[in-house]
């Protein structure tokens, strides 16, 4: 589709209007009754008659807003029930799993009266189901770019007669480097389309390379109006730098005493340390990351959808698409490195007329970001230090006592209160406490560490070396000395301070570049000495590093082993090595990696087949990572 100039820009709000008071079908209007909808949000009542009227839209409006009505109603609106088609007649693509649910579910609602058949399409999840459904027929399919694209090429999913494109949440797309992906999919479908595209910030990469997929897109931009902070009360606490970073942000939470919180960090390697923490402190603090198995990642919502879980620990690009009413609280363990990825944060509280506390972590060094902030914004921030550290101890006993008084008034003790009172009257009674409390927080942590999620993110951050306080799961902490694991947190909190910097002198665009690095970026060092070592160990014949031949263990039919050219000399862990798969793959699918083995030169990995025959096809044409091509191949057993 050829490139042409974007109609001008429309930024003005429209006042908001009833949709009783719109043109709208009969079953629309009982699909909007059916969810409750009565007034349009300004970008619903902004992109109504253009998107009806065929026209190709870029809209910039902020999450939480309405989006999906705003490009969902006239999309269900222009979908045909009666012409027997069994193809999609639209496709939206969103950047998370959790994301595609919540749009699927809302527009499966709001078309159900006219009886449109809405399909979500994501990884992580079982093909046959999937296959299944599309062979039965739908007539909008919702999906993460990696596994829409991966019907595509299985031919399981036509989009010849999808006349409707919509590209949700563009900016996390490309962030997330899922943009190459994007317009492969854009480039199946027919030329004659309409294409909306939806996003709470516009990098001008996406405006550049849209308006390829555009024709005389018009831009509707109330980001501006949207992007207020009324209703939250904003508060910044100056960290002690004498204390590791996850210390400060515990002290914070006894004094502010959070309802419920999402804490946003801005990588993925804090989520795993503040998590783990908390739950150590007797927290119930959870972490989301793309690491966890979708049903792991749908349960944790649940809980605290339900208000079962009170702390949610996230980065940007996990927690987008995350719709959970009356959060008291927002946390930021650390500044954005962006100012309207702050404001994009801070409303996911005060909605609907309540009141909401957004509170920030910052050094010295922040300063700068929140003076800008108040200037853009007008945003107050209230300035508050945290109380002498006597009554932060007496805070933190008043919550901890109250937690076991509610438990033991459920245990039968009658029999042991004579000995405790005792007890409490012998020399070094402190001692013996804290040494029950130990254990007690390590229980608690066990347990909490058979919940989805829980282990996963100790297991992962631990496996890597980079995480020695979050790989003690299950009592294994009771063991470990505290101050000994503040240590690592301050060095941990350190490194990632030191990495942040380096990053924002670098720039780029999106709320979280350090997720973009583990997907795009490696020691370019380490991979010079991986050319170098894997150089030696090379046979004559230019085959496969000596030690790429794999254990002679026996694989089951429906998977194949394979040899991967990246290891922990080059900077990868196991993460890292499976997410090389997939994405060589073209798959989202998590579960259709097995198994990875990690060498210092390379890693040996288990895959489903179909998996792994896609990965080696793609390796073959050309994979590349840290500007070095890479291999993936059969592994040799023993003696092949």
């Amino acid at each position: 589709m050829t490139t042409e100039t974007p109609s001008p820009e429309t930024r003005s709000t429209p006042e908001r209007v009833r949709f009783d008071d719109m043109p709208l079908s009969p079953e629309a209007r009982l699909g909007l009754k059916a969810l409750g909808y009565e007034l349009a949000t300004p970008v619903q009542a902004a992109t109504f008659e253009p998107a009806m009227a065929g026209e190709d839209l870029m809209v910039q409006s902020k999450t939480g807003t309405g989006k999906t009505t705003g490009f969902g109603l006239p999309m269900i609106e222009r979908i045909s029930t009666t012409d027997g088609l069994v193809d999609p007649q639209g496709i939206i693509l969103c950047p998370t799993r959790e994301l595609a649910i919540q749009v699927a579910e809302e527009l499966a609602e709001l078309g159900d009266p006219k009886g449109v058949r809405v399909l979500p399409l994501y990884g992580g999840a079982p093909l046959g189901p999937q296959l299944k459904a599309l062979t039965a027929g739908c007539d909008i399919v919702v999906g993460t770019p990696g596994r829409v694209l991966d019907h595509v090429r299985r031919r399981t999913l036509r989009l010849v007669h999808s006349r409707i494109a919509v590209l949700d949440e563009a900016d996390e797309m490309l962030s997330m480097g899922f943009w190459e992906e994007v317009t492969a999919i854009l480039d199946q479908l027919p030329r004659e389309r309409q294409t909306l595209l939806f996003s709470a910030t516009l990098p001008d990469e996406i405006r550049r390379t849209a308006q390829n997929y555009m024709r005389k897109a018009r831009s509707i931009d109330i980001s501006r109006d949207e992007l207020t902070v009324e209703n939250i009360e904003n508060v910044v606490y100056e960290t002690d730098e004498r204390l590791p970073r996850p210390r400060n942000l515990l002290y914070v939470l006894e004094v502010e005493r959070p309802d419920n919180a999402i804490i946003f960090c801005n990588t993925r390697d804090d989520v795993s340390v503040v998590a783990a923490f908390l739950r150590r402190q007797g927290l119930h603090a959870l972490a989301i990351s793309g690491d966890f198995a979708q049903k792991d990642r749908e349960r944790i919502m649940r809980r605290m959808k339900a208000r079962e879980l009170q702390y949610l620990v996230a980065t940007d690009v996990a927690a987008r698409g995350i719709d959970i009413s009356d959060l008291s609280h927002v946390i930021n363990y650390a500044l954005p490195d962006f100012t309207e990825v702050y404001v994009h944060r801070v409303g996911r509280t005060g909605r609907a007329g309540k009141k909401g506390v957004a509170v920030s972590l910052v050094s010295g060094r922040d300063e700068m970001t929140y003076t800008e902030l108040e200037r853009l914004f007008g945003i107050h921030f209230e300035k508050r230090s945290l109380p002498p550290h006597d009554e932060i101890m007496r805070l933190q006993a008043a919550r901890v006592h109250a937690d076991l008084l509610k438990t033991a008034r459920d245990v039968e003790l009658a029999m042991l209160v004579p000995l405790a009172e005792q007890l409490l009257k012998q020399e070094g009674a402190a001692e013996v406490f804290a040494y029950f409390l130990k254990g007690h927080f390590a229980a608690l942590e066990a347990e909490r560490a058979r919940l989805p999620g829980t282990a996963g993110d100790g297991l992962r951050a631990g496996a890597d070396g980079k995480d020695g306080d979050s790989a003690d799961l299950a009592g294994g902490s009771a063991g470990r000395r505290d101050d000994e694991d503040e240590d690592r947190e301050r060095s941990r909190s350190r490194r990632g301070t030191r990495r942040r910097r380096d990053e924002g002198r670098a720039g780029g665009d999106g709320g979280d570049r350090n997720e973009r690095r583990d997907r795009r970026e490696g020691s370019r060092t380490r991979s010079q000495n991986r050319d170098a070592g894997a150089g030696r160990e090379r046979s004559r014949d230019g085959g496969a590093p000596r030690g790429a031949e794999a254990s002679a263990e026996a694989v089951s039919p429906d998977r194949s082993r394979l040899f991967v050219s990246r290891g922990s000399s080059d900077g990868y862990d196991d993460r890292r090595v499976r997410q090389l798969v997939l994405d060589a793959a073209a798959s989202q699918d998590g579960e259709a990696i097995f198994r990875v083995v990690l060498r210092r030169t390379h890693a040996f990995v288990e895959a489903r087949g179909d998996v792994a025959e896609a990965a080696i096809a793609a390796a073959a044409r050309g994979v590349e990572r840290e500007d070095k091509p890479v291999a993936i191949e059969p592994a040799r057993t023993r003696g092949s």
